[in-house]
């Protein structure tokens, strides 16, 4: 929040305004239609609650949703308001309300934040960039290869993609400007920009091809457990790899025509990350101990895909634990770490209300009425029409999990009613989460540290990337489909 004194003022009335919003609805009657569905669900003895109850539960939370998306307050800020709002008015009980504090997935995804900085702080991840760099770097279309096959590399141990732009800005950023492009000559356009753009497009396919690369991935195989549909680290990585490698192959060359550098060919980059990786020197001691961590946990992650006594958490803190001792990760390390806290905090109050909208029957009441929408069709076109409809309501959203959390069960439950396969549908509107993030400037927390370079302008990202969002939606609407279809 800006402190400039008119800035504030506008900030805070846009926060009333918001409070107001929720007040509003939560005095407004319950609709007719949303009493007699829950009447009619069936008795569930161990939980108690009235159509009065789930009425007030989607004020508060679509209030703390709306709060964010409208950027009136920061997403731990709505949710602690938010989590307070429920308890205090009896909506929920302090022991429903905090559930989402006792799911280990919920912790893994913390423990990955602190392992991810063990991969930067050990130098491991830089090596791995420049090497890759070293090896593609020559032409301007293949420093994009380079850039996003790095991504795509360090992404498993990365439950972050904010955290991942925070290890490939540095060394895009020193690649165009020793390229000679840079924004304060006006030059940002000679190769800078094209870069940029191609590490936040790279970001959004990352993220879908692993489970553990976006703290949302988790929280959705999560919820799609509840439909029954059992979504693990490999079988995530399979569904995902065969769109991902044809965007993988694409995204580069599309950009170099839709937004193409001024220099297509970079001679220099190699030696550029050559003598990176001189001046890093023989690969230390924290560097192979990481490298070890790292391999060892991704298969352990895959091998609980069969041997489920292999927690996935267990496996994180067990990796934690090695980097403490090797002093990799320190305790002064987890101090600076408020990021972590906060990402917990916010995501098990919003996945507990979430939960509870579900259970208190007002996400079926939504997804009944949804369903006239794609009544009578068949399902593949009401396949088509909730996929693209998920994707274009990200230009309402500054938080990726923000919309898997409110919307993911609502679509997934209107799209089974129409007859769409469920785990064709929860997939694909997981991977949605991911590749739609660079529709907007603001559609994902990594693309601020790009915008703010100053090699790419607000307008550029909804033009640009408003196209790759387009080719990512077809690409997994279509090579995506069939070849879920083929392995399902």
């Amino acid at each position: 929040m800006s402190n400039h004194p008119n800035e504030t003022h506008k900030q805070h009335i846009l926060q009333l305004s918001v409070i107001i919003f929720g007040i509003i609805l939560w005095f407004i009657p319950i609709p007719s239609g949303l009493e007699s569905y829950i009447q009619k669900l069936p008795v569930d003895t161990t939980l108690e609650f009235t159509p009065i109850m789930a009425w007030h539960l989607f004020a508060i939370f679509i209030t703390a949703i709306f709060a964010v998306i409208l950027k009136a307050m920061p997403i731990f800020t709505s949710s602690i308001l938010g989590v307070s709002a429920v308890i205090l008015t009896g909506t929920l009980t302090a022991k429903q309300a905090f559930t989402g504090f006792s799911e280990d997935w919920i912790l893994l995804i913390i423990v990955a934040f602190l392992i991810a900085r063990g991969v930067i702080k050990s130098g491991l991840g830089k090596r791995i960039a420049f090497l890759i760099i070293r090896k593609f770097g020559k032409t301007s279309i293949g420093l994009s290869y380079s850039i996003i096959a790095a991504d795509m590399f360090m992404a498993p141990a990365f439950p972050s993609n904010t955290a991942r732009s925070g290890v490939l800005f540095p060394i895009v950023n020193a690649l165009a400007e020793d390229s000679g492009s840079k924004v304060a000559d006006g030059t940002r356009k000679k190769l800078g920009s094209y870069l940029m753009m191609s590490s936040m497009a790279g970001l959004t396919i990352s993220s879908s091809l692993w489970l553990t690369a976006m703290a949302a991935n988790p929280a959705g195989a999560k919820m799609a457990k509840d439909f029954g549909v059992d979504i693990t680290y490999s079988s995530w990585a399979i569904a995902a790899s065969v769109p991902v490698l044809v965007l993988f192959a694409l995204v580069p060359w599309v950009l170099l025509k839709i937004f193409p550098p001024e220099v297509k060919e970079t001679p220099n980059a190699p030696d550029i990350a050559n003598n990176a990786l001189k001046e890093m020197g023989k690969v230390s001691r924290n560097e192979w101990i990481m490298a070890g961590v790292f391999i060892g946990m991704v298969t352990l992650w895959v091998a609980s895909s069969f041997y489920p006594s292999l927690n996935k958490t267990a496996v994180a803190f067990l990796g934690l634990g090695i980097l403490m001792l090797a002093n990799i990760f320190t305790i002064k390390d987890l101090n600076g770490e408020g990021q972590a806290l906060g990402t917990l905090v916010w995501f098990a109050i919003l996945y507990a209300m979430s939960v509870y909208l579900n259970k208190f029957g007002f996400m079926g009441w939504i997804g009944e009425n949804a369903s006239f929408l794609v009544e009578g069709m068949p399902w593949a076109m009401a396949y088509v029409i909730l996929i693209i409809a998920y994707v274009l309501i990200h230009y309402f959203f500054v938080s990726q999990t923000a919309q898997m959390l409110a919307l993911f069960s609502v679509f997934l439950g209107v799209a089974i009613q129409a007859g769409v396969p469920a785990e064709l549908m929860a997939l694909m509107l997981l991977f949605a989460t991911n590749f739609n993030a660079i529709i907007t400037p603001q559609g994902s927390s990594a693309n601020v540290i790009y915008i703010g370079s100053g090699y790419l302008e607000a307008g550029e990202i909804y033009k640009v990337g408003g196209i790759i969002t387009l080719l990512n939606t077809t690409v997994f609407l279509t090579v995506g489909t069939a070849w879920i279809l083929f392995i399902i």
